[in-house]
């Protein structure tokens, strides 16, 4: 997605350059910043507790793991990509294919994971008795195996339209975006946008509706009608997920679309271009923030997880008292 901001084939002649580059230097690396550290530190927790236990993983914590794996690969790109953002740095043809297909598989491969974890609870709570046969942790390697090869798949023409070339924003800079193979680049890029559309968020998003409604309808109705504290956390906890993945990144889709079809308009006003750029700005960030909930939504709600966090840094601070206590004392100068 960092290589798809504000491209719009048209040529850009607003007299508001300077301030859609300032927004573009200052908001965006403030706010990519905040959500790489926060992302980094939830994630890194949740794969740290869960590599932990590798041996003894449920099949959602599978799943996990595989979604934190991909977010932290995700945000590894963000330090790349402000570089390029506020500094003007770009690293030559060889890493902008890196950068570009690592992003885009790792965006591809969490948004269908979310999908995954949505239908794996809903096979759990849904279809328990008929799914314990393709429950197994075996068969959920297998699928996440897969799973990231088909996202590899999808995501290897980035290494080959990608290169180093004149920015379209600013003739007078470079950028790294499908500058190789002029036309084919251009169809690659548009049917990029389309696979964002549908694989990184109407199909999870459908997906993870269909299920959770399914999964909130069934605990509704079990136990002889009687709502449990429990069942009711789950359902809450259904909403919460497919409602916030549906606030993070539904913006940018709306606005994405909506740049799409206007910047195919040469007579769009340049302040009406300025304000859909600064929008997609501001809702590709929003949408990237939902890096550092996943851990909050999927693994820091669970009562197991929480123990063996609350277990592995409070084994942490002990240690640290250990060789606190160990350590020679210091002998005075004086």
């Amino acid at each position: 997605l960092f290589i798809c901001t504000i491209s719009i084939d048209t040529e850009y002649t607003c007299n508001d350059g300077a301030g859609l580059q300032l927004f573009h230097t200052v908001f965006q690396p403030l706010v990519y910043s905040l959500v790489f550290f926060l992302g980094l530190t939830g994630n890194g927790l949740m794969l740290t507790v869960l590599l932990k236990r590798r041996g003894l993983l449920r099949i959602t914590e599978i799943y996990l793991l595989h979604l934190g794996l991909a977010d932290l690969m995700l945000l590894a790109t963000f330090p790349f990509a402000l570089a390029q953002v506020s500094l003007g740095v770009v690293f030559g043809d060889v890493l902008c294919k890196l950068i570009g297909l690592m992003n885009r598989l790792n965006f591809l491969c969490g948004s269908l994971l979310l999908a995954c974890i949505g239908f794996d609870r809903y096979l759990a709570i849904v279809h328990a008795i008929t799914s314990l046969q393709s429950r197994r942790p075996r068969n959920v390697h297998l699928t996440c195996l897969a799973l990231w090869l088909v996202c590899l798949a999808l995501s290897a023409p980035n290494a080959v339209f990608l290169s180093v070339g004149e920015s379209p924003i600013d003739p007078t800079q470079l950028s790294c975006f499908f500058h190789s193979h002029g036309l084919h680049a251009n169809n690659w890029d548009l049917t990029e946008r389309l696979l964002t559309h549908v694989l990184c968020f109407f199909l999870p998003l459908g997906v993870m509706t269909y299920c959770y409604a399914a999964v909130a309808v069934t605990l509704h109705h079990s136990q002889r009608g009687q709502r449990s504290l429990e069942k009711e956390g789950a359902i809450r906890l259904a909403a919460l997920v497919t409602a916030v993945f549906c606030l993070c990144w539904l913006p940018y889709n709306i606005t994405m679309l909506t740049l799409v079809d206007r910047g195919l308009d040469s007579g769009l006003s340049c302040q009406s271009r300025t304000s859909l750029d600064k929008a997609l700005v501001v809702t590709e960030s929003l949408g990237y923030t939902h890096c550092c909930l996943n851990p909050l939504l999927y693994a820091f709600t669970g009562v197991r997880f929480r123990q063996d966090l609350l277990r592995l840094l409070g084994t942490g601070v002990r240690r640290q008292r250990h060789s606190l206590k160990d350590s020679p004392p210091l002998k005075s100068s004086c």
